[in-house]
């Protein structure tokens, strides 16, 4: 996913007048008289001036007070916004449709859009995971990278590869996928309600159905441990819908569960 050229057109316009300002401000490039001549300014030069600004983000806050291009108290806001920086070395583990993943050191883990390109087309899917280092900024409810990404040349083992897995997928369960800096407004209760059905009667219905399931007295050896894996099944979903939090209980259904699945696999081996 990208921005908008429109949005891409207006952060970069943003992002270029605060660079231009934070050089006035620390004379690190001579003879840059406006910001036509900063965006003209080579690679290097803008990575520069860019490391500068992040190292003092006081700077950030100058420029909104200031506000010396006058710009409206929208544009105002999201160069504001960018005080809420995160300059860090990541990997990207994935690209999805609706953003990138991007994992920090701390198991952290963002959601991330492009600004012209979507960054499934600057890092392709193959080189995944990819161990690179950049900005991310919060731009109209969206996390961006601020346009300056240095990437490695790095190849991962299995090993690193399935804990990035790990890590994203622990995320996503949770619901602790970054994809915005902005703090998500309350639910109200009947929204809640709605979202969330209660399924402790179709469980238990099933489980009155399913007592009566047995194997032995001449019949194929897979009923009774198919039986059983139903029964246990049905034992763990039953405790997953009314008692979610006792961990402790849930590992002891499954190991049920595991223990008739492993009786079903022997016995079809045998067949």
């Amino acid at each position: 996913m990208k921005l908008s050229k429109e949005d891409a057109d207006l952060y970069f316009d943003l992002m270029w007048r605060l660079m231009f300002f934070g050089n006035q401000q620390l004379g690190l490039i001579a003879k840059v008289r406006d910001i036509e001549a900063y965006c003209d300014l080579p690679q290097e030069c803008k990575v520069k001036v860019r490391a500068a600004v992040f190292a003092q983000p006081t700077l950030i806050e100058q420029y909104v007070q200031e506000n010396p291009d006058r710009l409206s108290e929208d544009k105002l806001a999201i160069v504001g916004q960018w005080k809420k920086f995160i300059l860090r070395e990541f990997y990207i583990e994935r690209h999805l449709k609706s953003y990138s993943i991007f994992i920090d050191g701390d198991d952290n883990v963002y959601g991330v859009i492009g600004l012209y390109e979507s960054l499934g087309d600057i890092i392709h899917k193959s080189y995944l995971p990819a161990y690179v280092k950049t900005i991310l900024l919060p731009f109209k409810g969206h996390v961006i990278y601020d346009g300056l990404i240095q990437s490695s040349s790095i190849f991962f083992g299995s090993g690193i590869k399935s804990e990035l897995k790990e890590i994203y997928l622990r995320a996503k369960q949770q619901g602790k996928i970054t994809a915005s800096f902005e703090k998500p407004a309350k639910a109200s209760r009947s929204s809640k309600a709605k979202k969330l059905k209660n399924w402790r009667s179709e469980i238990e219905l099933l489980n009155k159905m399913a007592k009566p399931l047995k194997g032995g007295a001449g019949q194929p050896a897979l009923y009774s441990p198919v039986f059983s894996l139903v029964k246990a099944s049905l034992d763990l979903a039953l405790v997953a819908v009314t008692d979610m939090s006792n961990t402790e209980l849930l590992y002891k259904k499954l190991e049920k569960v595991n223990r008739a699945f492993r009786k079903v696999e022997d016995t079809i081996y045998r067949m």
